[in-house]
């Protein structure tokens, strides 16, 4: 059989990180050995049953069995205005300042196409999403990375980011609380974003998929809060990890006009949005009783507490992640991240992600994600410990 050629654009995208981690873990599962699987970003818990039920009564409906309009029923967007109103005291157009995407990744991927022409140059931080790369690959644009380090609280330090780079840079990608670092932003950061984002004419697309994952009372912050936010960016909001709904592919972008305006445009030509019964039961889950995500919040709190607890109890000195369901560990001395990834795999059968997948600045550590019951979280504990690294 002839085999066709690749187009240059698909040969310039990285390679898939989870992608070989995945592979590694379903060959020791084949074999029979037990995994507690850390190492992904996918909540184990179900949607609440009452967003679960609107969908049933919402598929039943013909008027959902019809295409969508093509850029989203208003309905959903007016619920995503409602959302951000009630929950950070940001005003939007649901007309123009709001995008119905097909999950988070979506938006993020096609974001670059929008805005990027080739040798454009895009910020991204370092260690960060590896997915922000692709729709940079896919554009043909550059990159210049941002180092998040431990000392700056795993933000970025912008005095440190060379004036050529402000200046030539289109865009800028943040993710706050963060994947993988699991670090929260606050205002005084957002503000200064902005400020930097104007100076230097800066599109900032905030990630903010683990929004509503913050821990000890604190609410985390949205970029669109700081004032003058709307005129240089937009934030981009999934339901995946909010409700549970990762699988229902759900997420909007909100902010600038003009970016949402371009959103809408690629997606006219590649979609006729989702199926509408989802997008009702999306509008239900943004508008009415939020707490099932309260709840979840404290399900994550106590497995945070408890997990990290353990790591303690048997010498693995960490700080506590203060939002996302990630904890992200600095590996024991003489161990690169894959090294000891392969390591915790191989032989106490626990996955985890290695944090250079994530950037060069994410060596020296692993990711973890508390996506498995609290026995299991011990469990995995156990496992390290009887490998005997830690004093």
């Amino acid at each position: 059989m002839r085999k066709f050629e690749q187009s240059d654009t698909l040969r310039r995208l990285p390679e898939q990180f989870f992608a070989s981690l995945v592979h590694k873990v379903q060959s020791l599962k084949n074999q029979g050995y037990d995994i507690i699987n850390l190492g992904q970003g996918n909540p184990d818990l179900p949607t609440p049953a009452h967003i679960v039920e609107e969908l049933k009564e919402a598929a039943a409906n013909p008027f959902y069995h019809k295409y969508s309009p093509f850029q989203g029923h208003s309905f959903l967007k007016e619920a995503a205005t409602e959302f951000y109103k009630q929950e950070y005291n940001v005003d939007l157009d649901p007309n123009e300042e709001v995008a119905i995407l097909f999950g988070a990744k979506t938006g993020l991927v096609e974001i670059s196409q929008c805005l990027l022409n080739p040798g454009d140059l895009a910020l991204l931080p370092d260690p960060g999403y590896p997915d922000y790369m692709s729709g940079i690959a896919l554009a043909d644009a550059k990159t210049a990375l941002m180092p998040l380090y431990p000392e700056n609280d795993f933000l970025p330090d912008y005095s440190n980011v060379s004036q050529e780079d402000l200046h030539q840079a289109k865009l800028m990608f943040l993710n706050y609380p963060n994947n993988p670092t699991s670090a929260t932003a606050n205002k005084f950061f957002f503000d200064e974003t902005v400020k930097v984002a104007k100076e230097h004419n800066i599109c900032v697309v905030h990630d903010f998929a683990y929004g509503s994952l913050g821990f000890d009372g604190e609410k985390p912050q949205s970029f669109l809060q700081s004032e003058g936010a709307k005129d240089i960016g937009v934030e981009i909001y999934t339901l995946s990890k909010t409700y549970n709904m990762a699988g229902w592919r759900v997420a909007f972008a909100v902010g600038n006009k003009s970016v949402i305006e371009n959103i809408n445009l690629i997606q006219d030509h590649v979609y006729v949005s989702l199926f509408g019964a989802i997008q009702h039961a999306a509008a239900k889950a943004l508008t009415e009783d939020q707490k099932a995500a309260q709840e979840l919040v404290s399900v994550y709190e106590r497995r945070r507490d408890i997990f990290v607890g353990k790591l303690r109890e048997i010498g693995w000195e960490i700080d506590s992640p203060k939002g996302t369901f990630f904890v992200w560990l600095p590996v024991p001395d003489g161990y690169s991240s894959n090294q000891f990834s392969d390591l915790l795999l191989e032989q106490a059968h626990v996955a985890v992600a290695p944090g250079n997948g994530f950037g060069e600045t994410g060596e020296g550590y692993i990711r973890v994600g508390l996506l498995d019951d609290e026995n299991r979280l011990i469990e995995a504990v156990e496992r390290i410990d009887r490998l005997k690294l830690f004093n």
